[in-house]
């Protein structure tokens, strides 16, 4: 049961380390346009491989990018099924936001649809799981994920950039508060 008034960030036993500059090299490539392309193909389906084989220790883009992924699990809104994707958590106050950038693509990436029929949700950060409720952020939310998620992945500035014929969703993951 979860305790009133503990965020999300606590319930995870989140932790965020800069990357170093070997990270940041890797960054950079994977935020380039070439990068980017290749990557959004790639690296969800390796990221969910190296979270299986390391037990939920480590991911490539955490390794190699020095990010922090989490494992988001939401309810497929056609298929009904349950669809777990790598998304980089941005700390946000208590709680994780999450940005739908699709690596800078012009497409909405379907964890966001299946997030606004469904805002019931897991998250899982290396070895804990915790059921989330996601809320589309207001626009002082949306504002300092993107200020935060830049800090942590320079790549977030390029994606706005070059996303220009829809709008980019961000959705704050809340642990479901107790009261009494």
């Amino acid at each position: 049961m979860t305790t009133a008034g503990m965020g999300l960030l606590s319930e995870l036993g989140y932790a965020y380390e800069p990357a170093n500059p070997l990270q940041r090299g890797v960054q950079a490539i994977v935020s380039s346009r070439v990068g980017a392309a290749l990557f959004s193909r790639t690296l969800h389906p390796m990221d969910k491989l190296a979270f299986r084989l390391s037990n939920g220790k480590a991911t490539v883009a955490s390794i190699l990018g020095g990010v922090p992924v989490i494992m988001l699990t939401t309810t497929g809104r056609r298929s009904g099924r349950l669809r777990t994707m790598p998304l980089l958590g941005i700390p946000v106050g208590e709680d994780v936001a999450v940005i739908g950038t699709r690596f800078g693509r012009q497409s909405t990436p379907a964890w966001v649809y299946n997030l606004e029929t469904d805002p019931s949700a897991q998250v899982t950060y290396r070895d804990r799981t915790v059921e989330v409720t996601a809320r589309r952020a207001d626009q002082a939310e949306f504002e300092a994920a993107f200020d935060m998620a830049a800090t942590v992945y320079p790549g977030y500035g390029r994606y706005r950039d070059r996303i220009t014929s829809r709008d980019i969703r961000v959705f704050v993951l809340e642990v479901p508060r107790v009261d009494g």
